[in-house]
């Protein structure tokens, strides 16, 4: 089968289209039939070497972990899941492939109605968002500073936490700032002078800080909390911990969560925007997308 796969660290040419065995579920997996595959910022940072402390990769590694696909084999003791069902959720062996094996418990059904492009952009970013959301344990009334908001967890994140009941300010390029809008944020320009723009916004301060850019926003964050980094969380900033801030880097994920946003999106209740597809051959261009930053929404391969 197709995949595509990298054999040393680097930058984006290291990956390349490549013939492999399409691989066998063991106990508790199910092998799927990927029809699309999400692509996030961890992955090019994966990639390129720089997360080898924390996600060690041994080489020649497929990049790739969320995916939306059809069940076509199920290993021992797999009750849930049976050849023929659609399904989304989180690979186990790289999703940017034609094949890819997943954990049982990591996948949910796919609704119908939901496009496979959607369905693969929604694993990481709703987990995740919904995670740091109850983590800042965000609820009615409150006012959230979230940074990276026009992004792809960032975007999500917006929704769910005007659902709470919250009041969202947003920080995003200009460019986003109506798309913001329709998500029900009040959109506010990054960069030098944030902390006035945001204190002419909100006042009395914000009570949370959900960071999903990594721009070097936590020190304007902790001024804008008070002085204490309390109810600040970071995805994506490598200075956390030299400034006190929670790193969340996430744990199993959750197949009930995903299925509920799944129904969310399905029901029109979630909007996932994708920004742009790729063919699969052109992963190594949907990298330097992505690593450019500024990308709206999600970025997806189709094998």
């Amino acid at each position: 089968m197709e995949a595509i796969v990298y054999e040393e660290f680097g930058g984006p040419d290291v990956l390349h289209l490549a013939e492999v065995d399409a691989p066998r579920p063991g106990p508790g997996q199910v092998r799927v039939a990927v029809r699309a595959a999400g692509v996030n910022p961890l992955d090019h940072k994966i990639r390129s070497g720089r997360m080898e402390a924390a996600f060690p990769t041994p080489l020649p590694a497929t990049p790739g972990a969320e995916l939306a696909g059809v069940v076509d084999e199920v290993g021992e003791g797999v009750t849930a899941f049976a050849p023929g069902d659609k399904v989304l959720g989180w690979s186990a062996t790289g999703s940017y492939a034609a094949g890819a094996l997943a954990e049982a418990a990591s996948l949910a059904r796919k609704p119908e109605g939901l496009s496979w492009e959607t369905a693969a952009a929604l694993p990481v970013a709703t987990d995740t968002a919904s995670r740091v959301l109850d983590e800042l344990a965000l609820t009615d009334g409150e006012t959230l500073l979230l940074h990276g908001a026009g992004g792809g967890v960032g975007s999500v994140a917006v929704q769910l936490a005007v659902a709470r009941g919250a009041t969202v300010i947003g920080t995003a390029s200009p460019a986003n700032h109506d798309y913001l809008r329709v998500l029900g944020a009040v959109p506010v320009a990054y960069g030098d002078g944030l902390v006035e723009r945001v204190r002419e916004l909100a006042p009395q301060g914000v009570d949370a800080v959900f960071d999903a850019s990594g721009r070097g926003a936590l020190p304007a964050s902790i001024e804008l909390r008070g002085g204490t980094a309390d109810r600040i969380v970071t995805i994506a900033d490598g200075d956390a911990a030299e400034l006190g801030v929670a790193f969340s880097a996430g744990g199993a994920p959750s197949a009930e969560r995903l299925a509920r946003n799944a129904r969310l999106a399905a029901d029109g209740e979630l909007r996932v925007e994708i920004a742009q597809v790729f063919p699969l051959a052109d992963a190594a261009r949907a990298h330097e997308v992505s690593e450019g930053g500024h990308v709206r929404g999600k970025l997806v391969l189709l094998p």
